[in-house]
C-alpha cells in the first residue's frame, strides 16, 4: 500500500482535469439555463423606462451572471463529482486504482486537491467581482432600471428604527445632510408594537432633526381611514450617524469592508448577529468545494455490475443536497439571533465533513 496521500503525478493530473473539466461544463450549463429564464421574467421590467434597450439587458446579464457563478459554484462541484466518479467506476478505474494499492482517500485526494482550488477562487471571485455586481444590479433595481443616480453611496432595501417606530425605503442615496430616501414607508408603533399609523410618501429628506416626507399619504389603522398631508416630519429621533450605521448592506461589502462595519457596529451598541453570520460564512461558504467530493464518494466505490451504482449516486446527491438545505437554514437562523453567528456559518460545514468521513471509513477504509 501506498503512504503517500496522493497517487503518481500523471494519475493526480488526469483526476484533476477530468474533474474540473466537468465542474466548468456543469456550471456554464446551469448559468446559460437559469439565465435564459431570469431574462424571460425580468426583460419587460427592463425595457419599460424610456430608452432602454439590448444594451440594458446585456448589462442586467452582465451584472446577474457573477451571482449566479457564486450561487451555483457548489452545486457545480457536487454535480461533477458524481459525473466523476461514476464514469471511473463503471470503466473499472476505481477497481484497478484501489488494486494497485490506493486506499479511497487516495483515490479522492486529486479531487480534493482541485475542490480546494476551486474554494480558492470562489472566495477571490466573490470578493472581487460579485460584490460589486450585487451593489450596482440592488441600485439599478431601485431606480426601477432607470438611470441611477450619480452617487457612489446609493444602498437599497434600507430599514431604519426610532425606538418603537420604523422607517423603511427602497433606496438611499447621499451622504452627510444630503441623504435622500425614496419611496418611503413610515410606521407609528404603540407600544407592545402594534402599529397605528402608515404614511407612505414618494421621498424624505433630512429635517435636521427628523425626516421631512414629501408628498405624504398617512393610513390610520384604528379608523382605516386614508388622508393626504401637505408636510410631514418623522423619526426626529433617527439621527445621520445612525442611518450611516444601520443602512448598510452586508452583501455588497468586501470581507475586509465587511468586517470594520462590524467593528463600528459593535462600538455602537448595534445589533451584528446577521453580518457577523454573513462574515463567517464568506469564508465556509467557498470551503463547502471541499465537502462535495466526500459527499460523492460513495458513488466511487462498489461494483458497477452489483445494480447499485445509480442508488449510490442518488445517495451521493442527496447528501450534497441536504448539506445546502442545512446550510441556508442555519444561515437564516444565525441572522435572526436563533443561532450564535459562527455556529450558523460552520456548524453544517463540520457536520456534513464528519458525516462524509464515517460514511467513507466504514464503507471502504
Amino acid at each position: 500500500m501506498q503512504l503517500d496521500f496522493f497517487p503518481s503525478r500523471t494519475l493526480t493530473l488526469y483526476l484533476v482535469k477530468m474533474f474540473v473539466v466537468r465542474i466548468l461544463a456543469v456550471l456554464v450549463m446551469l448559468v446559460l439555463v437559469l439565465m435564459a429564464l431570469d431574462l424571460l421574467g425580468s426583460t419587460g421590467d427592463i425595457l419599460a423606462p424610456e430608452g432602454n434597450g439590448q444594451a440594458e439587458i446585456l448589462k442586467y446579464a452582465s451584472l446577474r451572471v457573477p451571482q449566479l457563478i457564486a450561487r451555483f459554484l457548489p452545486y457545480s462541484v457536487l454535480l461533477a463529482t458524481l459525473i466523476t466518479l461514476v464514469t471511473l467506476n463503471q470503466n473499472s478505474e476505481v477497481v484497478a486504482m484501489k488494486a494497485a494499492g490506493l486506499s479511497a482517500h487516495q483515490v479522492l485526494a486529486p479531487l480534493l486537491l482541485a475542490a480546494a482550488i476551486v474554494a480558492a477562487f470562489s472566495f477571490a471571485f466573490n470578493e472581487r467581482i460579485v460584490t460589486r455586481a450585487n451593489a450596482t444590479l440592488k441600485a439599478w433595481e431601485a431606480a426601477e432600471y432607470g438611470p441611477i443616480p450619480e452617487d457612489s453611496g446609493i444602498r437599497t432595501n434600507v430599514y431604519l428604527t426610532d425606538g418603537d417606530d420604523i422607517l423603511t425605503a427602497s433606496s438611499l442615496t447621499g451622504t452627510g445632510e444630503n441623504i435622500r430616501l425614496t419611496s418611503v414607508t413610515f410606521y407609528k408603533r404603540a407600544p407592545g408594537g402594534i402599529i397605528s399609523e402608515q404614511v407612505r410618501a414618494k421621498s424624505a429628506v433630512y429635517a435636521a432633526p427628523g425626516w421631512r416626507l414629501e408628498e405624504p399619504e398617512r393610513f390610520d389603522v384604528g379608523s382605516a381611514q386614508t388622508s393626504a398631508v401637505s408636510e410631514l416630519v418623522v423619526a426626529e429621533g433617527l439621527s445621520i450617524e445612525q442611518i450611516d450605521l444601520q443602512s448598510v448592506d452586508p452583501d455588497a461589502l468586501p470581507f475586509w469592508e465587511l468586517s470594520e462595519t462590524i467593528d463600528a457596529f459593535e462600538a455602537a451598541g448595534r445589533r451584528t448577529s446577521e453580518m457577523r453570520a454573513k462574515w463567517w460564512h464568506r469564508i465556509s461558504g467557498p470551503l463547502s468545494a471541499l465537502l462535495m467530493p466526500l459527499l460523492g464518494s460513495v458513488a466511487a466505490f462498489g461494483l458497477a455490475r452489483s445494480g447499485q451504482l445509480f442508488v449510490r449516486a442518488v445517495i451521493g446527491m442527496a447528501l450534497g443536497f441536504a448539506y445546502f438545505v442545512v446550510d441556508n437554514a442555519a444561515l437564516a437562523m444565525g441572522s435572526f439571533g436563533g443561532y450564535p453567528p459562527f455556529l450558523a456559518a460552520w456548524a453544517p460545514f463540520l457536520l456534513f465533513f464528519l458525516v462524509g468521513e464515517t460514511v467513507l471509513i466504514r464503507t471502504e477504509e
